[in-house]
């Protein structure tokens, strides 16, 4: 019987490694315990991106209802000045409300793509994982903030061949990128929140269309909050897409805003909204 000579690797060792094959022979190492969180929640987020990549037709249908806003809306309204907007143009001052509603629309209806997950057995497969479900949520979120960010792109594109005067300073251009993010993680998060209430797709399509007009509606995004009854300027007050469309008016139009105050509720929205729906997810997949 031969034994192999000290300090040598076994055949099967050196035949893997002559194949390419000893990353998969060998224990990867273990990454620090506070990267283990953001690591599943970015692999979370890629997972739901590739999706994308494999149809980009969501990206295109999408684009036809902020381009309408702007051409249809925002130009008529230009024209007949009906709504004061403090020296800002009317078409200018409507952009920013049209990138939040185009963001929010996308992800309102997030929690149908679970309630699919669900029925095809991929969500039970997912909560079996060591990714706690909050990961898991979050990861769903910001990739639905990623393809958020997309849509605004459109509209920042579309915006300027009208003729808005949008900044285009990094910094701000950060800040308009942190708002979405977070205004899309919560509205997604509300959409995952509701499905795990409602348990069909059906019953959330009824919901979410219930419920998406009077956000956009009850905002700023189409007027002022000054020429406002009192009882919408209470549903403003409390509507988190209000705070990303000041913020983003106050990020590309340079007007007056709350910057503190909006990315405060913002980020606050959002870790409500996560914590919901990572409490109601397990409500799907019994």
């Amino acid at each position: 019987m031969s034994v192999a000579p000290a300090g040598r690797p076994p055949a099967s060792a050196e035949s893997a490694a002559a194949l390419g094959l000893a990353p998969l022979l060998t224990t990867p190492r273990a990454r620090p315990g506070w990267l283990v969180l953001p690591a599943r929640v970015g692999a979370m987020c890629l997972v739901e991106l590739q999706k994308l990549r494999h149809d980009r037709t969501e990206l295109y249908t999408r684009a036809v209802q902020p381009a309408l806003w702007l051409l249809i809306f925002g130009e008529t309204f230009t024209r007949i000045r009906a709504i004061p907007t403090g020296g800002v143009p009317y078409l200018d001052f409507l952009a920013p409300g049209i990138i939040a509603q185009s963001a929010m629309f996308i992800a309102i209806f997030y929690g149908i793509m679970i309630i699919w997950e669900r029925d095809s057995g991929v969500l039970t497969k997912l909560l079996v994982t060591p990714t706690p479900r909050a990961a898991l949520v979050t990861g769903k979120a910001f990739a639905a903030g990623v393809k958020s960010l997309m849509q605004a792109a459109v509209v920042l594109v579309l915006a300027t061949l009208l003729g808005v005067s949008l900044t285009w300073n990094p910094l701000r251009l950060l800040g308009v990128a942190a708002a979405v993010l977070l205004a899309s993680a919560f509205f997604s998060c509300l959409s995952m929140s509701i499905a795990g209430i409602v348990l069909t797709r059906d019953r959330l399509m009824g919901v979410g269309q219930a419920i998406t007009m009077p956000l956009f509606f009850g905002s700023n995004a189409l007027y002022p909050v000054d020429v406002m009854p009192d009882w919408l300027r209470a549903v403003s007050a409390v509507n988190p897409l209000s705070y990303q469309v000041d913020a983003l008016r106050g990020l590309l139009l340079d007007t007056p805003s709350h910057l503190l105050l909006d990315f405060l509720v913002l980020l606050a929205a959002a870790a409500a909204g996560i914590t919901a729906a990572s409490c109601l997810l397990g409500r799907l997949a019994r």
